[in-house]
């Protein structure tokens, strides 16, 4: 319902799992990294969520790039209830355990960016995207 309410007609996604899951739900989507300027929405995947911050995990090695987080107008994550975790501590410890070591770029998502810094007026989406949703989908 997001995607045709919001009539998004740029959707970028270029993990397996998530170009599966728009794939079923009729949701029309490009992957070619030539088209990477048209999209006005990316679709990703994520390392873990972190229940303390209510933040995101995400890393390089997920796709292979860091772009792609802070590029799209709207950035769209699909997580598991699997991948919570109490503190950072935590979802650090899993990504090295998965990976063998830390990927080059570990960071955390919480959120539209926003700045003062311009004459004092609060401005979202600065840098990075300007809307950001999660969807949880439960795998227990």
């Amino acid at each position: 319902n997001l995607f045709h309410d919001n009539k998004w007609e740029s959707v970028y996604s270029i993990e397996s799992d998530i170009s599966t899951y728009l794939s079923m739900a009729g949701i029309p989507f490009f992957n070619d990294p030539e088209r990477f300027k048209e999209m006005e929405v990316a679709v990703t995947a994520c390392e873990f969520l972190i229940a303390r911050t209510g933040s995101i995990l995400v890393s390089s090695a997920q796709i292979k790039g860091r772009r792609l987080y802070g590029f799209a107008p709207v950035h769209i994550v699909v997580a598991f209830t699997s991948q919570l975790k109490n503190e950072i501590g935590e979802g650090l410890a899993a990504i090295k355990e998965k990976y063998g070591k830390l990927p080059s770029m570990v960071t955390t998502i919480s959120g539209p960016s926003r700045t003062a810094d311009i004459e004092k007026t609060l401005i979202h989406g600065m840098h990075g995207p300007e809307e950001l949703y999660v969807f949880l989908v439960n795998d227990n």
